[in-house]
């Protein structure tokens, strides 16, 4: 069996014309046809009568026929997309490459400290298959719909949305991209966030297509990247730098979260993930190092009580941390 004994079993199928490949090796048999992406599902038929046809010659162990699409000119650019968030002024996406760094953490007191500063804020809880906001602020309600509008929850000085208002604490979501998206989509267009001045995206961890899409759908005026000083989490913060560059979201900088550990008791201080690599990280790629913020016992403790250690622990040094980041969050913006 030879490329020319294929040819002449494929000639009463007249498709000769859209031959776009043939390879014969050892009884297999591949064929590829060129279709456009139209006649995709009209030419199945057709494609199933070739390949049992190719099957049935002699000496042919396996046949296999495949429809491709070449590139086509692109199609005239799409009109704007709706604006979803119409009344906020500027929104912060707070990432990690990875999770396990302590980004919602960051998220929540970054939020806070921006509303203690005087902003409106809003923030928006999107990594919905771990949503942790509810639990760190305290939150156990679910939110009112007025005019076919989620009236996002207040606490805090914030706006908040998330899916964990909406579902069991205890249940797993088990849902496929479309489904996440579309979740996503109505906490951002389907929601009464009103006037805000900034609103803050704890964004899921990872570089896929959700956080690509939700960088996209969003418009995110700028990304804060949150990392742990070890070389493996600044490996990932740097994946997740790189995803809003291609995207066109301007970095406004890298926070060192888990910087360093100071005993209570005796206030010694330990680098337990290594110190200092997110500055250096920062400087490397030419973006703003924000701040460190220290592994403090208190930080845990208040997000568990539901209230995040800004507004627990005002006067702490962790505080001050946070509030530090959150200045120049804020300058970035109005700068």
């Amino acid at each position: 069996m030879t490329e020319d004994d294929i040819r002449a079993a494929l000639a009463p199928f007249n498709v000769a014309h859209r031959l776009d490949g043939v390879h014969v090796q050892g009884g297999m048999v591949q064929v590829s046809l060129a279709v456009s992406r139209q006649e995709a599902a009209s030419m199945e038929p057709l494609r199933r009568d070739i390949e049992a046809a190719l099957r049935a010659l002699p000496g042919v162990k396996s046949a296999t026929v495949v429809l491709t699409a070449h590139a086509q000119a692109a199609p005239p650019a799409p009109p704007p997309a709706e604006n979803l968030l119409p009344g906020v002024r500027h929104v912060i996406a707070v990432a990690s490459g990875k999770g396990g760094v302590g980004k919602s953490t960051v998220a929540v007191n970054l939020a806070v400290a921006l509303a203690q500063s005087g902003l409106k804020t809003g923030l928006l809880d999107a990594d919905i298959y771990g949503p942790s906001l509810p639990k760190m602020l305290g939150i156990t309600t679910k939110p009112e719909v007025r005019g076919g509008k989620m009236i996002p929850l207040e606490a805090w000085g914030l706006k908040v949305m998330s899916i964990g208002f909406l579902v069991p604490e205890e249940k797993a979501l088990i849902w496929r991209g479309p489904m996440v998206m579309g979740a996503l989509n109505q906490m951002l267009g389907q929601a009464d966030w009103g006037e805000l001045d900034v609103l803050v995206v704890d964004m899921p961890p990872g570089t896929g297509d959700a956080q690509i899409t939700l960088a996209q759908k969003a418009k995110p005026h700028g990304a804060v990247i949150v990392s742990t000083p070890q070389d493996i989490a600044l490996l990932d913060a740097r994946r997740g730098v790189q995803m809003f560059s291609q995207v066109g979201v301007p970095v406004l900088g890298i926070v060192e979260n888990m910087s360093y550990f100071c005993c209570p008791n005796c206030g010694h201080r330990t680098d337990i993930f290594g110190h200092g690599g997110a500055r250096a990280e920062a400087e490397r790629i030419g973006v703003p190092f924000l701040g460190e913020i220290p592994l403090q016992l208190a930080i845990r403790e208040a997000g568990d009580a539901g209230t995040p250690v800004v507004a627990a622990q005002p006067e702490s040094e962790v505080a001050a941390a946070f509030r530090a980041v959150a200045a120049q969050v804020r300058a970035a913006l109005v700068g």
